[in-house]
């Protein structure tokens, strides 16, 4: 994708949050839930490939890394605010309690997960393939370390 393109890109997801943050007051709970979900797929579509490369799984394409690293930058800063109290016993979700009683550590865990994601996402550019597949590791690590303490179980 062009620069010019993946500009555009960017700047409507990074439009759709503002918005969606603006709207969020007026949000339900089910649809707090329901944009964290999305976002959370999101996260799981474009960091899937690059996992697959980084175990060897499939062949390393340093086009895709970029351009899918560009967007889970951006997408790991979308869901915290959708974590309010009201969407707490919403369902089906998976988040665990331990969300809002151990705030401080959840955002932790979500402050760790976008830093790797952005540290991903410059490495990318670097072209060192080692590298990025050891910043693909970490990135898994942080989300593993949010869904070990934060989500149910699948």
């Amino acid at each position: 994708m062009k620069r010019s393109g993946m500009a555009v890109v960017v700047a409507l997801a990074l439009g759709v949050a503002a918005g969606a943050a603006l709207a969020q007051a007026q949000a339900k709970p089910e649809q707090l839930v329901k944009q964290r979900q999305s976002v959370m797929t999101l996260q799981g579509k474009y960091f899937g490939p690059m996992a697959a490369m980084a175990q060897g799984k499939a062949p390393y394409n340093a086009d895709i890394v970029r351009r899918n690293a560009a967007f889970l930058d951006n997408l790991t800063r979308m869901p915290w605010d959708t974590f309010e109290p009201s969407t707490k016993d919403v369902k089906p979700s998976g988040a665990l309690p331990a969300i809002w009683e151990q705030s401080a550590k959840f955002k932790e865990a979500a402050s760790r997960l976008e830093n790797e994601a952005n540290k991903l996402y410059e490495v990318s550019r670097s072209g060192d393939e080692a590298a990025v597949k050891a910043q693909i590791g970490a990135v898994g690590k942080a989300c593993g370390g949010c869904h070990e303490s934060f989500r149910q179980k699948q």
